[in-house]
């Protein structure tokens, strides 16, 4: 185990700088140089065609609505989107990409000199400035069988193909400077914002447990601002947010000790360890000369059009940051509230629910309550949970009416999640409507009241509260299934009138 400094020492002794590369896989049907399927899973091997397989002769195209998807995150980034740019050849040992090198973009990019405004947790806006978001494909997948799952101590290697040519946009930001303590909190939410967007704007499924979003944290320390930028490392694919603000921290506090001591530190890259919450020496990091970039000989230069480019841009949806505002008015909700929404993943999932049918408030009820503990119980995103935005709505018009209680509801919502079907199926099916009749609930009322005379004189002398102990005696004859208000109004009428 690396020696660590303590990190309120390390940020009243140092001032962490950081850079980031964020990998957003797009989402389309097929890869980004030919048409072999670009989806997840599928046996080894299986998604591949002659030119993701690198084979001597193939030649490779360009897939236009990769180009489209990267200019529309581009555009929501706030880049510039170059009127030519051309794909370059990176050079390097590549055991996932049989022919030896990627196909990726160098001196000029797609997209370049844009930034984007980080709301951090207690509402602080900081701004991270980008340098470009190129286009380039991705690799495939080595498992290491033996040694844990690492290359260390592996008995042999295994190379998947499948997600090699993948579409990919590479974001790089400038130094991020200025952050200090706040440091591991800024590199996660950036990451989570560029996630939040690309979901937005439909480019990407963007989940970071399938690799769709991977991020390469770079930090380094200096001794006060005004000094020179201290040696990085890269701490490569870290892929969920509370990783990379651990990442960023662990490197923070290693850097310091290695600092303090007076050594020097390692220009690496490094690799995140989960289980320990460390970071584990890879290779020396190569820079960008060695990599021996020259332009791609089978591929022409790309030249976006301005009218294509303003029509990208027109046909962008409204991005998170604005929808957070809109819905922070229309729905009479404090910033903490939102925040709370978005940091447990279900500001979309309510707003859905919303447009289905159901009121803010009951969206927000179910989908942070009942659906959020189903997630965290079973292990999953809260987006894999079984039940569509349309069915919470349903449950929540049939809340709203009457016909269920919340109790009532929380079995139709069992039963929704079990495959039953939709709420008002699951009611039919398993009896659950509230008895609102008025002759079953006096019939209920009356064998109450008769079963309890002392409740009946407490009421009588004005001790109404008391009539709670008669409707509680009628939900439990009912199964729980009484009008609990009209049972009440009932119980008044015949103490009234005896």
């Amino acid at each position: 185990m690396d020696e660590l400094m303590d990190f309120d020492s390390v940020v009243a002794n140092f001032d962490p700088v950081l850079g980031i590369e964020v990998h957003v896989e797009l989402g389309t049907t097929t890869k980004m140089f030919d048409a072999a399927p670009n989806a997840f899973g599928g046996e080894p091997n299986t998604f591949t065609t002659p030119v993701s397989l690198g084979m001597p002769g193939a030649l490779p195209v360009v897939n236009k609505k990769a180009i489209e998807y990267a200019i529309r995150l581009g555009l929501a980034l706030n880049c510039k989107i170059a009127e030519s740019c051309r794909f370059a050849r990176k050079n390097y040992f590549y055991p996932d990409l049989c022919k030896n090198f990627q196909t990726s973009q160098s001196d000029e990019p797609l997209a370049f000199d844009g930034y984007l405004d980080v709301e951090l947790d207690d509402g602080e806006v900081f701004r991270v400035n980008i340098e470009r978001a190129h286009v380039e494909e991705d690799a495939g997948k080595n498992t290491h069988v033996g040694g844990e799952g690492r290359i260390q101590g592996a008995s042999y290697s295994l190379v998947d193909y499948n997600r090699a040519g993948v579409p990919l946009v590479e974001i790089v930001t400038r130094p991020i400077e200025g952050c200090g303590e706040r440091a591991p909190e800024v590199a996660a939410k950036y990451v989570q914002t560029i996630r939040d967007i690309a979901r937005a704007i439909g480019v990407s499924e963007a989940r970071m447990e399938r690799g769709n979003v991977r991020a390469d944290i770079n930090v380094s320390l200096r001794k006060t601002p005004q000094s020179p930028l201290g040696t990085r490392t890269e701490t490569k694919n870290v892929n969920s947010f509370r990783a990379i603000e651990r990442a960023v921290q662990y490197e923070m506090c290693r850097q310091a000790a290695v600092l303090d001591s007076g050594a020097e530190v390692l220009q690496e890259t490094r690799h995140w360890q989960e289980a320990d919450s460390s970071t584990l020496s890879g290779r020396v990091k190569s820079d960008a000369d060695d990599y021996r970039y020259f332009p791609e000989p089978d591929l022409v230069p790309l030249q976006p059009s301005r009218e294509w480019v303003q029509e990208i841009r027109a046909s962008l949806p409204e991005l998170p940051a604005a929808k957070r505002r809109r819905l922070m008015e229309e729905w009479s909700v404090s910033d903490l509230e939102m925040r709370d929404m978005v940091n447990l993943g279900v500001l979309d999932l309510i707003s859905d629910s919303v447009e289905a049918g159901a009121s803010p408030a009951g969206a927000r009820k179910w989908w942070m309550g009942e659906l959020a503990r189903y997630a965290k119980e079973n292990e999953i995103e809260i987006d894999d949970v079984p039940v569509t935005a349309a069915q919470v709505a349903q449950l929540d018009q049939l809340v709203e009416s009457g016909k269920l209680t919340d109790k009532l509801a929380r079995q139709a919502l069992e039963g929704v999640l079990a495959g039953e079907g939709d709420p008002a199926e699951v009611v039919k099916a398993r009896g659950l409507e509230v008895v609102s009749d008025d002759g079953a609930l006096n019939t209920a009322v009356d064998e109450a009241l008769a079963a309890n005379p002392d409740v009946v004189e407490k009421i009588r002398s004005g001790k109404v509260q008391a009539a709670g102990a008669i409707v509680g005696a009628v939900m439990k004859a009912t199964g729980g299934k009484a009008d609990a208000a009209r049972v009440r109004e009932i119980i008044m009428e015949r103490v009234q009138a005896q």
